[in-house]
């Protein structure tokens, strides 16, 4: 853990803002266009679907909105594979974190920095209010423009084909954050950081680091930056809050954040350029962490399937840090490279046995269990994982196809319709639960259960068509 000092008290004196939007848009209506982006999202090639990433960032997201001044309100967080420095929120808890953002990063406090930013601005509900005020009638027209603005502040490919990128940049100017929107999601970030225990200080320090521009993007300013348009008088203002704190305490900064910079860069150009990256910074010393570097070698070397070069930086990486899932992860990846069946099952069962919540390693093994065809195994895990991970839909998408291999119809379009609802498509999911509704196989309690979710959902998908 690294231990950074972090202001104990910001000054408050919030503008009460934040309450206009439930006049016009309710939180319900608010939800309902924050389903309709998660379903673009959960579509797109854009978003990273790497587990440990995701994690990570989903797990640091909801550590700065429990500290948030609106306690109910939803969260999801994903990541987008941009190398772009920038994050955007949308309404109903959405938020985006850009690959280049965490890449840039310094430290875990400037990642929060950020997140509480954006965090300020939806329980502020600024875009809310700003859509809003377009006067449409429609939720899903209001779910059009929020897409159009994903699209706007990330990357087109994101609303699906929907939306050009000139209609997206037009709706961008017509609802672009105000400067006393601005000011106050950097003031709400602020409490939200100190409260979850992050070093307060990042912001500030980020920011400016942000306003060189020059210093990670070319030619123009990181796309955080003209999204979230930055003067000298808000950096100060910031800055000014966070020392008029006055006392400090230690804070923790958890060790995953450089794990998972590691593995970004490890991914970028060649493998053998990322290696000579890594080693380089450890030549000169220039590095958070000299774990994380040597983690990150092993990650390029398992992409250029150099698997002893893989090995002896996890031999290193036993020896000298304290032990994690990312690690384990690791390990259990170069045993599979190695292709030996009797190895991968012991492998995934001890790992498995030190981080039985690691989702990597649980959605490893599924995956092990079922190209190994050892269904009677697989299926009472992903039965359990459903229980402990209700929102997570490739344990149902995995059962779905472990009951195909079985040949049990009704039960394999039960799970993918189920699987369709956590990934916000219900059309998909009465498509799916009607299929099963009329398969042949399945006894009459199956039936029944199958039948009654049928009428659940096309109750809740005449629901949205009203909206």
């Amino acid at each position: 853990m690294a231990a950074v000092a972090v202001p104990v008290a910001l000054a408050d004196g919030l503008p009460e803002l934040g309450d206009y939007s439930a006049t016009v848009m309710s939180p319900l209506d608010e939800q309902r266009i924050a389903d309709e982006i998660m379903r673009d999202v959960y579509a797109s090639s854009q978003v990273l679907e790497d587990p440990e990433i995701n994690d990570y960032i989903d797990d640091l997201g909801h550590r700065l909105a429990a500290n948030s001044p609106d306690k109910y309100q939803r969260f999801n967080f994903f990541v987008v594979k941009d190398n772009s420095i920038n994050a955007f929120a949308m309404p109903g808890g959405v938020i985006g974190v850009h690959t280049g953002l965490l890449i840039a990063a310094n430290n875990e406090s400037e990642v929060a920095g950020v997140l509480g930013h954006e965090i300020g601005h939806v329980v502020q509900h600024h875009l809310a209010r700003m859509l809003a005020k377009q006067k449409n009638d429609s939720v899903i027209s209001m779910a059009t423009m929020a897409l159009a603005l994903l699209a706007a502040r990330s990357n087109p490919q994101l609303t699906g084909g929907a939306l050009t990128a000139a209609t997206a940049n037009s709706i961008q100017k017509q609802i672009d954050y105000t400067r006393e929107h601005e000011r106050e999601a950097d003031r709400v970030g602020l409490q939200i950081m100190e409260s979850a225990g992050f070093d307060a200080r990042a912001m500030p320090s980020f920011f400016e680091t942000l306003q060189k521009g020059t210093r990670f993007s070319e030619g123009s300013a990181p796309a955080f930056l003209r999204t979230h348009p930055l003067t000298s008088e808000r950096i100060a203002d910031v800055r000014n809050r966070v020392e008029q704190g006055g006392s400090y305490k230690v804070a923790q900064e958890s060790p995953g954040f450089q794990f998972v910079k590691a593995k970004l860069l490890s991914g970028i150009g060649t493998a053998d350029s990322a290696i000579n990256t890594f080693r380089y910074n450890l030549q000169e010393k220039s590095y958070a962490s000299e774990p994380a570097q040597h983690y990150g070698i092993a990650l390029a070397m398992l992409r250029k399937n150099d698997l002893a070069g893989a090995k002896q930086e996890l031999d290193w990486l036993r020896k000298n840090t304290s032990a994690n899932a990312m690690i384990e992860t690791l390990a259990t990846n170069i045993i599979v490279a190695g292709r030996d069946t009797r190895l991968i099952e012991q492998q995934y069962q001890d790992a498995l046995a030190k981080y039985p919540d690691h989702r990597a390693l649980i959605y490893g093994y599924a995956e092990h269990l079922l190209a190994t065809r050892q269904l009677e195994r697989l299926l009472p895990m992903l039965t359990d994982k459903q229980v402990q991970f209700p929102d997570d839909p490739y344990f149902y998408e995995l059962q779905s196809r472990a009951y195909t291999m079985q040949g049990k119809n009704l039960l394999r379009h039960q799970a993918q319709g189920e699987a369709y609802v956590r990934r916000y498509n219900l059309r998909g999911a009465v498509e799916q639960m009607d299929l099963a509704s009329k398969a042949s196989d399945g006894d009459f309690y199956q039936h029944s259960i199958v039948e009654a979710r049928l009428g659940q959902l096309r109750l809740q998908l005449d629901d949205k068509k009203r909206d």
